[in-house]
């Protein structure tokens, strides 16, 4: 059975529409928290709508904290009452804490370090500031629980007097902190490369001068454009595996 959708010139799109439906569900107790919800293609047969338009309703949803996709095993409603909660779903912009949970792992925080430094040529470009002004310098080692796989963050974010500069206040999720002071990032560039670990690279992975690593660079805005983000990321080569989902036209 096909459910109709408003296909008027006026009406909203036809995610939007989709993204109501699912999110009445939820809401109505429907679907309850930890349901798998039916699969996209399943949706798109139900919706008579393209994949590329349900993946925009389930990703608003995600986004609202609504919805958790689970690599390889679905998507599952959360409970949407505790948003806000210290748990650590977080939106569409992929923090190394969610992608982990999408594949059913938990994540912690081995060491982490902060400190307010003045940026350099390179990071004022970055940071879209100038030499000389004050940043927040964040150093982490992360890695998933039971197992000895860290990943190393160095990140640089625009300075605001109200973030806190104490260690243990980053042990988390960066994404949840950020949120907690009103900054929810939306504008992410990233790419991807395989290099050579520097001595400090060395030193945080605890690993040899010949290890093959994964560099990820991130670097994002909120909608304003008045706070940004860089964050070059570490990964051991042969300890994790970064996921991107594409739809081809």
């Amino acid at each position: 059975m096909v459910n109709k959708l408003n296909t008027d010139r006026d009406a909203a799109p036809l995610y939007l529409q989709i993204k109501s439906e699912l999110k009445r569900k939820i809401e109505e107790g429907e679907w309850k928290p930890g349901d798998k919800i039916p699969s996209e293609l399943e949706l798109c047969e139900l919706y008579n709508v393209s994949r590329i338009t349900v993946r925009e309703a389930i990703n608003e949803l995600v986004w609202e904290e609504y919805l958790i996709k689970q690599r390889p095993k679905g998507t599952f409603v959360l409970d949407y009452q505790q948003k806000g909660s210290d748990k650590d779903y977080y939106t569409y912009v992929k923090s190394f804490t969610y992608e982990m949970n999408e594949s059913g792992k938990k994540v912690t925080t081995i060491h982490a370090e902060v400190k307010k430094v003045k940026a350099d040529s390179f990071l004022a470009k970055q940071l879209n500031i100038k030499p000389g002004d004050e940043v927040i310098e964040l150093k982490r080692v992360r890695g998933l629980v039971n197992k000895n796989t860290p990943v190393f963050f160095k990140t640089y974010l625009t300075y605001k007097p109200n973030f806190p500069l104490q260690s243990n206040e980053y042990y988390g999720s960066l994404y949840e902190k950020l949120k907690e002071n009103g900054i929810i990032l939306a504008n992410v560039k990233e790419y991807l490369e395989a290099v050579r670990p520097d001595k400090e690279v060395q030193k945080w992975l605890n690993t040899a001068e010949d290890t093959p690593i994964l560099k990820r660079v991130r670097n994002a805005k909120n909608q304003k454009g008045d706070f940004v983000e860089y964050t070059e990321c570490y990964y051991i080569g042969d300890s994790y595996r970064y996921y991107i989902d594409l739809i081809l036209k």
